[in-house]
């Protein structure tokens, strides 16, 4: 197909599919707009991979960026932009009745079939295709790993194996993925915004320094214009392995310590903190910019405690955590920020379990380089087994330049004690020496690896684990009022732990 003829724009397209995203978007569970209606949708661009328009019997596939319009005020209008992959059909097939989206009454699809690609094998084998063969088509722009090499030039690799059998994971939230074979899994970006996605370039960052700890990209397409958009990333899949919550919570099940794998999870978080600070700019935070970080979890602070009244009790013993920090700064005191993770907590972590007595070792490459200048210490023993770290998208639902700011490391390492913490209130009865445990081992292993105790920094450390309990407590109120207790107990914890000061003068 020509370049040409796969990126024509079809007048009427979009109108006639309005009416059928209006229904079908609110229902995915990526869809981040469920609490505001829809106003309009506009048209960002249009690439067929497979013609949509011919007389064929075969489907054909249409690649859209949609901006999803809603009200923001009285006088604009906001919008979030949405990568959508729609299959067309004359007639949907039995086994992909779940998959429909709708048949346009009018427009170019007319009597056609619309309905979600990704659920269609054959559709998305053919991403996989495109994955395999860099280049161009239409705004989309195709690439792989092996094709760059340490410094940008193009390296030599085993390329992208094909004939994968394709089929999408189940457990898909602010995005959708397919696993192919048990080979790879391609994470498709939903909500896109302008800019390189953390979630390419971090990965990318850690394997040209040599850190295995996180799986490399093995492809990824953008989209060029009219703007940079990351679309889709397709990295090994590790199959075999299981998230760090799933076994924390077989573990209290089970009556069973989990502080060696937490000690091993600490060592593996400051493996990676090393290697992107190695790899990425760093900064010190300076006093304007440490007030700028105290204000914006006193902010946040503030819009939880109206959102949720619940809150309003603990503000103000909460901000004395926010307050300190702020005031360290003005006293001189700097932090150093590199990028982080954002995002990181037992789920996004995934332990293998070590190969069987006699079975040769999986080839991973040696560990990530210590920061410049330093020497590792020794590494104690580690439990039988592997952990690694995904999803480096940090939280979707803030801006992608925030996500993408350096910030000092222990943002990462507050969420994971979160994560323990989180995991021993859902388990019955609570189990408070199991939490303080884990959280040790982790902080200790931490330690061990990059030479610093997250620990030694508590009120850094404080405010960041109240700004973490503070998000959970309006996710979970908004998402699963039933778990609110559980973040409700931290809020209690962290309060009644603040110091004695003077009455603030602001309320949160």
């Amino acid at each position: 197909m020509s370049e040409a003829a796969s990126t024509r724009t079809s007048v009427g397209l979009l109108p006639s599919l309005a009416p059928l995203l209006h229904s079908w978007l609110p229902r995915q569970r990526w869809f981040a707009g469920k609490d505001q209606p829809v106003t309009g949708f506009s048209l960002v661009s249009e690439t067929e991979l497979l013609p949509v328009r011919g007389a064929g019997a075969g489907p054909g596939l249409l690649h859209l960026l949609v901006a999803v319009h809603r009200p923001a005020s009285a006088d604009e209008l906001a919008h979030d932009c949405y990568q959508l992959l729609l299959g067309v059909r004359r007639t949907l097939p039995p086994h992909l009745a779940g998959a429909l989206i709708g048949r346009p009454a009018a427009g170019p699809l007319a009597g056609r079939t619309v309905y979600e690609g990704l659920h269609d094998p054959r559709l998305a084998e053919l991403i996989l295709e495109r994955l395999r063969t860099p280049g161009v088509l239409g705004p989309l722009r195709f690439d792989r790993f092996d094709r760059i090499g340490r410094f940008g030039g193009f390296g030599t690799g085993p390329g992208v194996s094909g004939g994968l059998t394709a089929r999408p994971l189940d457990a898909e939230q602010s995005n959708s993925s397919l696993v192919y074979g048990d080979a790879y899994i391609l994470k498709f970006f939903r909500r896109v915004q302008p800019g390189p996605n953390p979630d390419l370039e971090l990965p990318l960052a850690l394997a040209r320094a040599g850190c295995t700890r996180v799986p490399a990209p093995v492809a990824w397409y953008e989209s060029a214009a009219p703007q940079p958009y990351t679309l889709g990333v397709l990295q090994p899949y590790l199959r075999g392995s299981r998230d760090g919550w799933r076994l924390a919570l077989e573990a209290l099940a089970a009556g069973a310590p989990f502080t060696d794998e937490a000690r091993a999870l600490g060592r593996v978080t400051a493996e990676v903190h090393t290697a992107l600070a190695a790899e990425l700019p760093t900064a010190p935070l300076s006093h304007p910019q440490t007030e700028r970080l105290a204000a914006g979890m006193i902010r946040r602070l503030g819009e939880a405690a109206r959102a949720v009244p619940a809150l309003l009790p603990y503000a103000p013993r909460l901000r004395v955590a926010f307050d300190a920090v702020a005031a360290l700064g003005r006293e001189g005191r700097a932090w150093r920020a590199q990028r982080v993770h954002g995002d990181l907590h037992l789920g996004q972590a995934l332990y293998e379990a070590a190969p069987a007595a006699g079975a040769p070792p999986a080839a991973r490459g040696a560990s990530p380089p210590a920061a410049r200048g330093a020497s590792p210490p020794a590494a104690p023993a580690a439990p039988p087994g592997r952990w690694s770290v995904i999803d480096f998208e940090g939280e979707p639902a803030r801006p992608l330049d925030e996500r993408r700011r350096p910030q000092p490391a222990v943002r990462d390492i507050a969420g994971i004690l979160r994560s323990f913490d989180y995991a021993a209130r859902t388990h019955q009865p609570w189990n408070p020496v199991w939490a303080e445990r884990c959280r040790a081992a982790y902080c200790e292993g931490y330690a061990e690896a990059a030479g610093v105790d997250p620990r030694e920094e508590p009120e850094l450390l404080r405010a960041y684990e109240t700004d973490k309990a503070v998000y959970e407590v309006v996710y979970e109120a908004r998402h699963r009022p039933d778990w609110l207790p559980v973040p409700m107990a931290a809020i209690d914890r962290l309060a009644a732990a603040a110091l004695i000061r003077p009455p603030i003068s602001e309320e949160a």
